[in-house]
């Protein structure tokens, strides 16, 4: 009968049950080896990451169990890096499922916080005198500040405007705007649109675009691709010169936004094209590169089962954990491919013809 009781107070809520805490791994003491497979990053960025973090994420608890920076950082990095669902990862490190729920979004906060330091597009003389050339170092296209094309990002139908969300492959998204330059690090990240959204929308209304569209940059441009096929503007009607951005098919031909000629007639059209296609590939790369090293972005992590909201804090995050890596010249682990999965093409649009950026492709076609 007491036994009983006892039990009934414990059940009642009369006496606590003691809690129990699993041993809390110090993951850190691994060798760089095991971290770069988990985590992406080596121990001495992962420590520099600690550090820029750890007064953002230390709470102040009289509790004997409060999780550890460390840990706090290497499990959100964990889900980045793999896609693993959380009740996994959380096992791994010794806390709990819901206790990585609630941490996770404070670590990404903390990374999302140190964008502007390590995303920052080249709008000063200077900055785009390193970009030139660096491109025209590799690829021999004069005047080139970066790349710009999209990638989708896939996600569990939303509750809200689900079919917003649904892209030209017919599954739920976020379209994510990327530019690189020539070193793969990413200038310019914009991860706010559904699926269905054009690429020639987000970058008109993206700071970036205008910025540029308002002149903030007169020599140099950025490359991309341009669906021709929906023009009926003559471009050998018009002559004379500018400064590039590559874009893709889903870009029109601005001053500062080069794209090819979709059916080239002659040896120089053909050559300029070859020039462009060489030095654009660069942002497929990087894409490649960046869904290759946070595998919670690509398609062999399955999608992403967060509100499109959140999914946006993961794009961001891994956009400047990128950057992290490539400044610090960290190569991808073994076994953790560059993503090469085609993503969805956007959807035809007719672009009002730009004379002046056509003047200013046959002038870059005659200089190549």
């Amino acid at each position: 009968m007491a036994d009983l009781a006892l039990l009934e107070d414990v059940a009642n809520g009369r006496i606590r049950s003691e809690r129990i805490f699993r041993q809390q791994e110090d993951l850190l003491v691994n060798e760089d080896e095991w971290l770069m497979s988990r985590f992406r990053l080596p121990r001495a960025v992962l420590l520099d990451l600690c550090g820029l973090l750890g007064p953002a994420l230390q709470r102040s608890t009289r509790r004997n169990h409060a999780v550890p920076v460390p840990l706090q950082i290497l499990t959100t990095l964990g889900f980045l890096a793999t896609g693993t669902f959380q009740r996994e990862l959380a096992d791994r490190s010794g806390i709990s499922q819901p206790t990585l729920s609630r941490v996770m979004p404070d670590v990404l906060k903390g990374i999302i916080a140190s964008s502007h330091d390590s995303i920052k597009f080249p709008y000063t003389a200077g900055e785009q005198a390193n970009k030139k050339a660096q491109f025209a170092a590799m690829y021999g296209f004069p005047n080139v500040i970066g790349a710009i094309d999209g990638t989708h990002v896939a996600i569990r139908a939303p509750n809200v405007n689900e079919n917003a969300f649904i892209n030209r492959k017919h599954f739920h998204s976020i379209n994510v705007q990327i530019i690189c330059d020539a070193d793969m690090l990413l200038t310019n990240v914009v991860a706010r649109w559904p699926g269905s959204t054009h690429d020639s929308f987000i970058l008109r209304h993206s700071s970036v675009g205008r910025r540029l569209e308002a002149g903030a940059i007169s020599d140099g441009w950025l490359l991309g691709t341009f669906d021709y096929r929906h023009s009926h503007f003559n471009v050998l009607q018009c002559l004379n010169p500018f400064t590039i951005l590559a874009g893709d098919s889903g870009y029109p031909l601005k001053q500062w936004l080069l794209t090819p000629f979709l059916n080239p007639h002659s040896a120089e059209e053909r050559h300029y094209n070859m020039c462009h296609s060489r030095a654009r590939t660069i942002v497929e790369r990087t894409i490649g590169l960046f869904k290759g090293r946070w595998h919670c972005l690509d398609c062999t992590g399955g999608r992403l089962l967060y509100t499109p909201e959140k999914v946006c804090q993961i794009v961001l995050a891994c956009a400047v954990l990128h950057n992290v890596a490539q400044l610090k010249n960290v190569p991808l682990p073994p076994g953790a491919d560059c993503c090469v999965g085609r993503d969805p093409e956007p959807h035809p649009q007719a672009f009002e013809p730009n004379a002046a950026a056509v003047r200013q492709r046959l002038e870059v076609m005659r200089r190549l």
